[in-house]
């Protein structure tokens, strides 16, 4: 909430306007009762010339009350865009200073969900206050008065209609809360189980799960259909409440009135103005009850963005002045575990390497190599030990200059929608067209790019669906050696590279950056077998160093893994 307000602080301005304008409409609709019922007191004593100069200020006040709802739903929309607006630049600029761990701990779907959905409800609200919050009390109390006032006899008529809506109120507010916060939780889970089938519909389709897929879905479908069936039962039972109280308020009122007219006729005249002051209590009171089901709706939307800005970052870089890093990389004693789990990925590691080296890194499934390879550009932090690159402690270096020295490329390999040259200058910002051009041949991938009818300018379409396996792998290469970074790191990055054109890469990357330290983490040891040195993990632990024919010599870890490699090309 204190974020919220900090945000309307910077738009006080339409804040005010719309709040003036409500004040405006509140005016017209409490005074029109009261001209009516003049207007019909001169309507008996037949007084043309007040019925005709009261039909006037009807009308003028209709319009001034037009005039200020324009104005009123203007400057509420715009106070309310603007500030979801700055939510959401908030909460996306909060994400972006996230970790790897704290990304997982949300989840991506998590984050889309509460910067977009939850931004909307509180954005509704924030309108619905401008136009409402202060148009409700003044209503409710203006109305209130200006009825006693009318006809003072009647005032236990309105504080019986009033206690038989609080009840009606309380008795479905109450239970509106838990259904609210149920609902965003099964959108998420919806919103999950949909990308999840978009992104993965080949493996949908090659597997014939689609009817699993199907029923998944319903199941979580149906659960917040029932979700939004007991919130509808609820406003089913509210709305006719409420308008039956007041109607029966209205029929009561009408009746009492019938009794004394004969002896009063002045009263034909004030029932009109009490009854329409009686709709304005229940309207004041109706739509508060609506903005507490809003409001409480929106706490809880308000609640789950604070929870994204109250969130610090697991790393965080010192504000030291940038310095270039050399290539030098050193570990020594990190152990490492992931959050939430109990046993280290990594347990004593330590190794040196010199600038310009070329390193293989291999181990079996789940022995490490990725998690280390992450240590180096400080994705995560080691529970135990240090990383050094540049003979210093990458903890304590700044966040671009580590970003500029080092270069990680994935398997998986994620390029952005817009074109080659937009996800090539991602590598290196002010990439010119000969950058471009050198990094891809260094990559392989000019011979696909320089086809294109577009080139460097060709469209990257969403996911990169317009490009295959290897070509995403081959620009990742390319955005990764753009910028000749000090340290590169390939983890697994020429799997979908057939043999010569990965044989070509690794040559590339010896010619062109002979002064950059590069990592290569591979599955097949052809692909670091040229490497001046191989780390071999084994669950978790650094068991073996050296060349390729030292440790096919020596260490048993790295006998096994290319005896079944080389067993395997055999067959």
């Amino acid at each position: 909430m204190k974020s919220l307000m900090n945000l309307m602080k910077k738009y006080r301005g339409d804040a005010m306007i719309a709040i003036i304008a409500t004040l405006v409409i509140a005016f017209a609709t409490l005074w029109q009762p009261r001209i009516l019922q003049e207007m019909i007191t001169a309507i008996l004593a037949r007084d043309q010339q007040t019925v005709l100069n009261l039909g006037l200020q009807l009308i003028g006040l209709a319009v001034l009350g037009i005039v200020a709802g324009i104005i009123n739903t203007i400057f509420s929309a715009k106070a309310a865009q603007e500030v979801s607006a700055d939510m959401r630049e908030k909460g996306y600029r909060k994400i972006q200073t996230f970790s790897f761990g704290n990304i997982e701990k949300f989840s991506a779907s998590n984050l889309v969900i509460r910067l977009t959905n939850d931004i909307n409800q509180v954005q509704m609200v924030i309108m619905s206050v401008l136009q409402q919050i202060i148009r409700i009390p003044v209503l409710f109390l203006g109305a209130f008065i200006l009825a006693i006032l009318t006809m003072p006899k009647f005032w236990w008529v309105i504080v019986i209609m009033l206690v038989l809506i609080v009840a009606v109120s309380m008795f479905s507010f109450t239970r509106m809360g838990k259904y609210f916060e149920k609902l965003q939780t099964t959108l998420e889970k919806n919103n999950t189980l949909a990308r999840e089938n978009l992104m993965g519909m080949r493996v949908v389709k090659s597997f014939v799960q689609e009817q699993n897929q199907i029923n998944k879905f319903s199941k979580s479908s149906d659960e917040m259909t029932e979700t939004t069936i007991r919130i509808g039962n609820l406003f089913s039972i509210l709305m006719p409440a409420f308008f039956l109280i007041g109607d029966l308020a209205v029929a009561g009122s009408i009746l009492l009135v019938g009794t004394m007219v004969t002896d009063d006729p002045s009263m034909i005249a004030a029932i009109q103005a009490f009854i329409s002051y009686l709709m304005q209590i229940l309207f004041a009171v109706v739509m508060g009850g609506f903005m507490m089901t809003g409001a409480s709706r929106a706490f809880v939307s308000l609640g789950r963005l604070q929870e994204i800005y109250d969130t610090e970052p697991d790393l965080t870089f010192p504000h030291v002045a940038e310095t270039p890093l050399s290539g030098d990389v050193a570990f020594n004693h990190v152990t490492f575990t992931y959050p939430g789990d109990d046993q280290p990925v990594l347990r004593d590691i330590s190794f040196t390497v010199q600038a310009g080296e070329m390193i293989g890194i291999v181990g079996a499934t789940g022995s490490g190599k990725t998690t280390l390879a992450q240590l180096i550009p400080r994705l995560y932090d080691p529970d135990s030990g240090e990383v050094l690159v540049g003979k210093r402690d990458i903890r304590q270096v700044n966040e671009k200059s580590l970003r500029e020295a080092v270069s990680f490329i994935l398997q998986r390999s994620t390029l952005f929608s817009g074109t080659i040259s937009h996800n090539l200058r991602q590598g290196k910002e002010d990439a010119t067209l000969d950058d471009m051009q050198w990094a891809a041949n260094v990559a392989q991938a000019a011979e696909f790019i320089e086809k294109l009818d577009d080139q460097y300018d060709a469209k990257v379409e969403e996911r990169s669906a317009n490009f295959s396996g290897g070509q995403k792998q081959r620009l990742s290469i390319t955005r990764g050696v753009i910028k000749a970074p000090a340290i590169l790191i390939m983890d697994d990055s020429t799997s979908a590279l057939d043999a010569r054109s990965e044989k070509l890469v690794q040559e590339a990357l010896g010619k062109e950056l002979k002064g950059t330290t590069t990592f290569i983490i591979a599955e097949k040891i052809s692909s670091i077998i040229k490497a001046d040195r191989i780390l071999v993990l084994d669950q978790g632990r650094l068991v073996g160093e050296g060349t390729h024919h030292e440790l096919v010599n020596q260490n048993a870890v790295y006998q096994e893994i290319y005896r079944t490699q080389k067993a395997l090309e055999e067959v």
